[in-house]
């Protein structure tokens, strides 16, 4: 978290309250079910009331925080049941996605891919675990462009930020397998192996349901995964 307010920065005050907003939530620092209160946060983030309300209707309509009328704002719970969807989505989009980025692989989506995983491994080398969380959605937007799908590609960005929040419950778990699991499907990426690379996607996610649930103490539900 930065020493400067974001009101001595020159750029949109809401989408800059929007980012760091999401960020804290994302990383755990605003825990579901915190109250948001406007007043608060605007003196915290050095900025007016105006741009704060605007982040939460942001928010909320990204599923990040609920406003119910007259009791105010706090950051949405992200139920068992929501996260087990998410992952049943995640399974098909991903996986082809991975299919679609093998197909048309390209020297400039390998090279990107390959920074990234260099990127994340030193982030869980050094157990920087908010740059850990990032990297791996990095990596999946990443997937994401090298699949050339344009209706794939606004799916991705909103389900990865959701995907990001259960992440970062698991970070220090799951850190390393998931940087060796990114790195085995970029092989089968820049290898063309369309059918693998879907396999290890697949795989990839159901590797992360388990973590996920295992970390919220349900057993997994779907033991062929």
């Amino acid at each position: 978290m930065t020493d400067l307010t974001l009101g001595a920065t020159h750029r949109t005050l809401r989408d800059e309250v929007t980012r760091e907003l999401r960020r804290r939530i994302l990383s755990g620092e605003l825990v579901q079910g915190t109250r948001l209160v406007e007043d608060r946060l605007a003196t915290a983030l050095g900025v007016s009331r105006n741009p704060v309300r605007e982040s939460i209707r942001v928010l909320a309509a990204e599923g990040f925080v609920q406003v119910v009328p007259r009791l105010g704002a706090t950051v949405a719970t992200l139920s068992i049941e929501e996260g087990e969807e998410l992952f049943d989505v995640r399974m098909a989009i991903e996986g082809l996605a991975a299919r679609l980025a093998a197909r048309k692989r390209s020297p400039e989506s390998a090279l990107r891919l390959r920074q990234l995983l260099d990127q994340a491994r030193e982030a869980v080398d050094s157990g920087r675990l908010e740059e850990v969380a990032e990297f791996n959605t990095a990596f999946h937007l990443a997937v994401g462009e090298a699949a050339g799908n344009s209706y794939l590609s606004l799916m991705m960005q909103p389900m990865l930020q959701r995907a990001q929040w259960i992440f970062s419950q698991t970070a220090a778990a799951r850190g390393a397998h998931s940087w060796t699991e990114h790195l085995s499907l970029c092989e089968a990426i820049v290898a063309g192996d369309e059918d693998e690379a879907q396999a290890r996607a697949v795989a990839h996610v159901a590797a992360a349901r388990r973590s996920f649930l295992a970390a919220v103490g349900r057993t997994v539900k779907h033991p062929n995964d």
